[in-house]
């Protein structure tokens, strides 16, 4: 469940995301969200980025995407993400993203 609070002039956004599953066994906790949208163009389905910090576990992730609007006017989120979690050094980085 994620819950976005309005949009500001300068297209920047905050809220807060809520996941049911995480492959953890600590107690899972509403993650606060930073992000960004394009203004939209003409076609009014802008691109966008938000990342979460998730506060049940020492890692971060980065959604990007775009916004589509369906001939019914329903908005859906098109996605990609990438988890990076913390590692002991720098010589663990290649096993810190998901």
């Amino acid at each position: 469940n994620m819950t976005l609070l309005a949009l500001d002039t300068a297209g920047t956004f905050s809220g807060s995301y809520h996941i049911t599953m995480a492959a953890t066994n600590k107690q899972i906790l509403v993650s606060p969200l930073q992000g960004a949208q394009q203004h939209p163009g003409a076609k009014g389905q802008p691109t966008f980025g938000f990342t979460v910090q998730w506060q049940f576990t020492d890692s971060t992730t980065a959604f990007v995407g775009q916004c589509f609007v369906d001939h019914c006017g329903k908005w859906m989120l098109e996605t990609a993400w990438l988890l990076w979690e913390e590692v002991p050094s720098r010589r663990d980085a290649w096993k810190a993203t998901r």
